[in-house]
């Protein structure tokens, strides 16, 4: 059986005991700037309203100015500020510019799992013992 793996970079920037950002909290970033709604964004990414309020509490709270500005009536939605926008940008940028400067180490690790994809020939070779040579 053939397996496809697959790898990516999963940066968390955390300080005194809290993460201010990571893969969950970008993805969020981005989902409340494509819905408007903190309520829409939760319900994209299946998990409560409570637990998207937190992680958006916590980002503000952590970044020196809010990322996401809400609106001052209940159910009128919710947005990027300029900073949340950069942030979600950048964060971005990081994840690219690490897988793309790990490609060769990581494929080459990649090639070293169970299944991965790769010629019959090597699969043998590499699961036979070794003979010393004679000479």
């Amino acid at each position: 059986m053939t397996t496809h793996w697959t790898a990516r970079p999963r940066w968390r920037i955390t300080g005194t005991g809290r993460i201010a950002l990571g893969p969950g909290k970008a993805d969020l970033l981005q989902a409340i700037d494509r819905t408007g709604s903190i309520t829409a964004a939760a319900r994209a990414l299946g998990m409560s309203y409570r637990r998207a309020w937190l992680l958006v509490e916590t980002m503000n709270g952590c970044f020196a100015r809010p990322l996401v500005a809400t609106a001052a009536w209940r159910g009128r939605g919710a947005t990027l500020t300029r900073a949340g926008r950069e942030t979600v940008r950048l964060y971005r940028l990081i994840e690219t510019r690490s897988a793309r400067a790990t490609e060769r180490p990581m494929g080459r690790l990649l090639a070293l799992l169970a299944g991965a994809d790769r010629p019959a020939s090597v699969r043998r070779a590499a699961s036979r013992p070794r003979r010393p040579r004679r000479g």
